[in-house]
């Protein structure tokens, strides 16, 4: 096969469907098994991070559930509301312009369909637009005649992506910490500043289209996430399931103000197994065009 027939066949899997051009679903986003839209009477913990019992709470929620909801978790509600307005506005762009900034096969960042999805036969309705470190080369090829809306969605983004920091590192100390490790077992959370060891930090904005029929798309295929933990805005519309076992597929209901917290695989690995990793996916609706910011906390390189 030619390199040109190669290119084009990675290109499809990174290029996201012109939502605006169809009317029904077309077959390469109809999956065979329909995503459950039924909800369970349990709830996901929620767990208030001024609460003294708050790192027992966590180790709890972590054994039993593997993700859970956190109140209290100090990143500012206005930072939080500006940078969905951000993302919003970025999905928002025509899709001609989207597309200027356009994910490579080699590369990790900027706007294009999920990473994993040319790991399934059908394509996913979604979008999305991944951020690591500073999104300043992609806002240029957005927004190349306006370096006012440039230098505005980056300082968001940048700043979005430091609290994220934060509180996740807070977060696993919590984890960790709950477990009996000592300051010596976790030493490796606390590296200094300026050491060229440092945590890779992803930040990957979803778009997730209003679908004509939601009960036979996919949002986001079912995963586990390969982070150390994962922080979740889901902009305040339902769309996250999780998987329990003895219960199936149950949503995560957004709490105001609250974010969301899966266990990544690491931290699985880390724990002994002791702290789950939870099957996750996103379904879609015929409503509502929902947004949600995932920041991904990797470990030290």
């Amino acid at each position: 096969m030619s390199s040109t027939s190669n290119s084009t066949r990675n290109l499809s899997h990174i290029i996201p469907l012109d939502f605006n051009s169809v009317d029904t679903l077309p077959d390469s986003h109809t999956w065979d098994s329909s995503p459950d839209h039924h909800l369970f009477t349990e709830f996901v913990p929620v767990i208030d991070l001024h609460d003294p019992n708050a790192a027992t709470l966590i180790r709890l929620a972590s054994e039993q559930w593997g993700v859970f909801q956190v109140t209290s978790h100090g990143v500012p509600m206005n930072l939080v509301q500006e940078a969905e307005v951000q993302a919003s506005g970025l999905f928002a762009l025509p899709r001609d312009q989207k597309l200027r900034a356009l994910r490579s096969p080699e590369s990790f960042s900027g706007y294009g369909s999920a990473g994993n999805t040319a790991n399934f036969s059908k394509l996913m309705w979604s979008e999305g637009f991944t951020i690591m470190g500073s999104p300043i080369e992609h806002a240029a090829q957005l927004w190349p005649d306006d370096q006012s809306v440039q230098t505005h969605f980056c300082h968001v983004m940048e700043e979005y992506q430091k609290k994220m920091k934060g509180l996740s590192g807070k977060l696993i100390r919590l984890m960790l910490g709950s477990l009996g490790l000592d300051k010596e077992d976790v030493k490796w959370l606390n590296r200094p500043k300026r050491s060229s060891t440092n945590f890779p930090q992803v930040l990957q904005l979803n778009s997730y289209p209003v679908c004509p029929d939601p009960t036979r798309a996919m949002g986001l295929a079912p995963h586990t996430d390969t982070s150390v933990l994962t922080v979740l805005n889901q902009c305040d519309i339902s769309g996250l399931q999780v998987f329990q076992k003895g219960i199936g597929w149950m949503s995560v209901q957004p709490v105001p103000g609250a974010l969301v917290v899966n266990v990544g695989d690491l931290t699985h690995i880390l724990s002994n197994g002791r702290f789950k990793t939870t099957m996750h996916r996103e379904v879609v609706n015929e409503l509502h065009h929902r947004i949600s910011m995932a920041y991904f906390y990797g470990p030290p390189l």
